[in-house]
């Protein structure tokens, strides 16, 4: 009896970039061409990463789920929906500009561009494409390698649209902005792209919203590249809101020149399995970033936050701070790494995560890292994971609060630190109301 092979999941994708690539690449630039034809290459080479033994990168997250998963790779197609089934992902109001994309493709009817200074440019990935293809050509891709990153590879061979924001020297985005990705389709992946580009001295303030308006399994694989120029300022809010079967990797690079400063302020509410990659190279003198998270997960979702900091130059400052809320047989994952490069002498490094258990069945894993190579540094880290004080608990309830009453309290008391963190005051209520919604769920009696 002669036993037909099933292909791997590999074999999939690269029998759906043939057809990708004969399809829609008429018109696109010959370097563009180049640059996805090498990272399915790549991808074929690594393959994903389901190894568990001397894998020590995706030690605590088994990827398996969404390799063995049959998804189809979805091209968006923004009349499935209307602005009323996206209203509740909406941030700020109207003078704020939005970039709407459905399973990862540009919608111009539920996007709205913001009032622009001269110079600014906030458009899609293909629209760029052809008319400023010598900014696509400099930046896309030299910031997120995907040399050894096999997802990093994937996304960036179904690079097709996504969003471009450019902000010349001297600049301010007046108004923040909001880049919306939504998946639609069960079964499918997508492969969302941003590129960010801050010139020096300009300032923009940017919200990535990640969401899904199904049910069922489907796969956002997705990359963000942030160039941040001298002395610029970058605020930077993302928010990812899946269905509580979808599988999310994200993979957000850094890079600042000296004298910037990146804000950082990660919400994560849904999916079944989910791994944040974020990446910062402080590879200027005086660059400076602040990183905070809050992820919020119960039943049986994973969510694995990878932050890795690279102090490149002397006077480099970085701060982590992270939090998570898991109930039921959830488990969360932290590995933060700080890496003080030779040279880099009065680097300041400050590392924290902490993890409120409210199951007995629920795991969280914190793997703090520093890696220095340099004298004249200071660089410390935390971590700590526990139940409710039953000391403030009780305190409460002497004070006449009923038991799920002052364990709610106690939970927001918690989580307030990272939502407070929030510099805009729309973005902070919308991340106040994601946690309000999501804390419901948790059983506190």
């Amino acid at each position: 009896m002669v036993r037909q092979r099933t292909p791997t999941q590999e074999e999939r994708y690269l029998t759906a970039f043939e057809s990708f690539a004969s399809n829609g690449w008429i018109s696109d630039p010959s370097w563009l061409k180049d640059l996805r034809t090498s990272a399915i290459e790549r991808f074929r080479e690594l393959g994903f990463p389901t190894a568990r033994r001397g894998n020590e990168e995706w030690k605590y997250t088994d990827i398996a789920p969404i390799a063995r998963t049959q998804l189809e790779v979805e091209v968006g197609d923004e009349s499935k929906i209307g602005v009323a089934s996206i209203e509740k992902f909406l941030v700020g109001d109207d003078n704020w500009g939005r970039l709407v994309f459905i399973d990862g493709a540009y919608s111009r009817e539920l996007s709205r561009t913001p009032p622009l200074s001269r110079g600014v440019s906030v458009t899609s990935l293909a629209e760029a494409s052809a008319t400023m293809p010598d900014v696509l050509e400099k930046h896309l891709s030299r910031y997120a390698r995907y040399d050894e990153a096999a997802f990093t590879a994937l996304n960036t061979a179904f690079i097709e649209d996504g969003a471009l924001v450019q902000v010349p020297d001297g600049a301010v985005l007046e108004q923040p902005l909001q880049l919306l990705f939504v998946s639609t389709t069960p079964e499918a992946m997508s492969a969302p792209r941003t590129l960010v580009i801050v010139g020096r001295d300009s300032k923009v303030t940017i919200v990535e919203t990640y969401v899904g308006l199904t049910g069922g399994r489907y796969f956002a694989n997705v990359v963000s590249e942030i160039a941040i120029g001298v002395g610029a300022v970058v605020n930077h809010y993302r928010v990812q809101q899946h269905s509580k079967e979808a599988f999310h990797v994200g993979t957000t690079q850094i890079l600042q020149d000296r004298d910037s400063t990146f804000n950082s302020v990660v919400m994560d509410a849904g999916g079944a399995l989910v791994r944040n990659n974020l990446n910062v190279d402080l590879a200027g003198e005086n660059a400076s970033c602040t990183l905070d998270g809050l992820y919020m997960v119960n039943g049986t979702q994973h969510v694995d936050n990878q932050v890795m900091i690279d102090h490149q130059q002397p006077y480099t400052t970085s701060r982590q701070n992270y939090k998570g809320i898991l109930d039921g047989k959830s488990q969360a994952v932290f590995h933060g790494s700080i890496t003080v490069r030779e040279g880099a002498r009065k680097a300041d490094a400050r590392q924290n995560d902490k993890n409120l258990l409210l199951s007995n069945e629920c795991e969280a894993d914190t793997k703090p890292a520093l890696w220095i190579y340099c004298d004249d540094v200071k660089c410390g880290h935390g971590a700590a994971s526990g139940q409710i004080d039953e000391r403030a608990l009780f305190y409460l309830q002497s004070r006449g609060v009923d038991q799920e009453a002052a364990r709610r309290l106690l939970v927001r008391a918690f989580a307030s630190e990272i939502i407070d963190s929030v510099k805009q005051e729309a973005v902070r209520a919308h991340m106040e109301t994601i946690f309000d919604e999501h804390a419901q769920e948790y059983r506190l009696t």
